[in-house]
């Protein structure tokens, strides 16, 4: 077969990576020309430089590449996976080439597929004769490839989960006595171990901050966590419970034999590339033990701050404030609303070889090249407040503490502010106007503050309409006047009001 795949153009002649991201602001004059001579001493490719240097991440650099050959740029995990696609191209060659076809238009047998390199020709050469169809390139970061490949080419949870049932051992009705030899064949048994696996799989797929373990009377209820709401994915008959949760425990270093206390604990869960950090809870309930894992994405970087979400005026105040040589900087918000994510792409932002970063953290979430961070450790005497006395001595640019909590933390990061360092931290509280009172309760004193402090972000998750099926709609009238009425002076668009919402598809 004849390749007729569409051939990257040739970039403007001496335009770079580089050139494109200084263009798009994302690197300043002076980085721009460090990476060029660092590019002329060394050798290195110049994306390997500016991530190394933690100029720009992994999805900014695939942008500006895509823009430099004139290759069409997409993330694969907002795309409908086409299951005819998937069927052309196989698991093993997906995964080897770091691909995925994600559209088939078969009247031009077309098959579109996102690629971690869309230059590699004799690649594309050799997936058209393998699906036997005209390939569509498409730039992605292989980070989105992977993990689009892990739920497409994955059986449906229930699928799963059902044919690992069918050979798990029973056990005897659950007792306070507990027969651990008899429960220990059982975990050790590969159906429980793969019907823990595939849950978190599941997890990881659909991006859940939570997984939850309910015994019920009759049944074990799984639900997952997605976007701050709950999703009942799977039951579970209730004679496995108890083998699912020991298995749970012992990966998580509980006691399997103690079920009468709540527990704590951890462990690390790695699906192709994906690595996360589970923490774990149990809780004693009358119809056994409840298990809840909070999700930490340990792999992929941290997002730009304008990835979350952060959008004009906002962007530009925090951006301002975080240049800024000393200062506090406060980010608040409900529990999983995304504080210390925000805080991360913050110093990721301000990350250089010029600045001394210290951060202390319960628990460190994200791993960041060039930044001291520190776990926080109470039973050894490790506190945020005891912390933050030995950072000071460190010579910081920038402190970090995780949240907080009390007086003595209050005073300190006051402290540290006004003595030239800039702190951030985070605040449970429900807006940025609470903070300062929260700030006042802890003991911080008012004429400080007002010196000390520089920004106050307040956040939530939300949750996102499907891009597949999006559709505008004009409110009802007395809808479109509380909305007005709530937005004040920011709303300033004349005519009708405009939302917009999902019509509802397979995605």
């Amino acid at each position: 077969m004849v390749s007729t795949a569409q051939t990257p153009k040739s970039p403007t002649p001496e335009k770079t990576i580089a050139d494109i991201l200084f263009a798009a602001g994302l690197l300043s004059e002076e980085k721009l020309k460090a990476v060029k001579l660092e590019n002329i001493n060394t050798g290195k490719p110049l994306e390997q430089i500016i991530l190394t240097h933690n100029f720009a991440n992994e999805q900014q650099i695939a942008r500006a590449e895509a823009e430099l050959y004139n290759i069409p740029f997409i993330d694969p995990t907002e795309k409908a996976v086409s299951p005819e696609g998937l069927s052309l191209i196989p698991r093993a060659v997906a995964e080897k080439y770091i691909l995925i076809p994600f559209d088939y238009h078969r009247p031009e047998n077309e098959l579109s597929v996102a690629m971690a390199n869309p230059l590699d020709l004799e690649m594309i050469e050799f997936i058209e004769k393998k699906a036997g169809a005209k390939i569509k390139p498409f730039m992605a970061t292989a980070e989105k490839i992977k993990e689009t490949i892990i739920g497409a080419y994955t059986q449906p949870l229930s699928a799963e989960v059902k044919a690992a049932l069918k050979e798990v051992s029973p056990l005897a009705p659950e007792s306070q006595v507990i027969d651990i030899a008899a429960l220990g064949n059982v975990i050790r048994e590969a159906p429980v171990a793969k019907i823990v696996a595939t849950v978190l799989e599941f997890a990881i797929k659909s991006r859940a901050s939570d997984v939850h373990i309910e015994p019920q009377d009759d049944k074990t209820r799984i639900r997952y966590r997605i976007d701050g709401i709950l999703h009942e994915k799977l039951i579970l008959p209730k004679k496995v419970h108890e083998a699912v949760v020991s298995r749970i425990k012992i990966l998580s270093g509980m006691k399997i034999d103690e079920k009468r206390v709540p527990q704590d604990g951890r462990f690390n869960f790695k699906a192709g590339e994906q690595e996360v950090d589970l923490r774990v809870s149990s809780l004693p309930t009358v119809f056994g033990e409840k298990i809840v894992m909070r999700l930490l994405k340990k792999s992929g970087g941290v997002p730009d701050l304008p990835e979350l979400g952060l959008r004009g005026r906002a962007l530009k105040n925090l951006e301002d404030s975080i240049l800024r040589p000393h200062g506090i900087n406060i980010v608040c918000g409900p529990t999983g609303s995304g504080k210390t994510t925000t805080l991360y792409s913050v110093l990721s932002r301000i990350n250089t070889a010029k600045v001394n970063i210290i951060t202390l953290e319960d628990p460190v979430e994200y791993q960041i090249q060039g930044v001291n961070q520190v776990q926080a450790n109470p039973a050894a005497g490790l506190t945020f407040a005891s912390g933050m006395r030995s950072f000071l001595r460190q010579d910081p640019n920038v402190i970090m503490v995780g949240e907080i909590r009390d007086s003595e933390t209050t005073d300190l990061a006051v402290q540290a502010a006004l003595t030239g360092h800039l702190v951030f931290s985070t605040l449970h509280t429900n807006d940025a106007a609470g903070a300062i009172p929260r700030l006042l309760d802890l003991g911080g004193e008012p004429f400080l503050l007002a010196s000390a402090m520089t920004c106050i972000v307040a956040q939530r998750v939300l949750r996102r309409i499907c891009e597949h099926c999006k559709e505008a709609y004009t409110p009802a009238a007395e809808v479109a006047e509380d909305i007005k009425k709530v937005l004040g002076s920011l709303y300033q668009t004349k005519g009708e009001l405009k939302l917009y919402r999902g019509k509802k598809c397979a995605e």
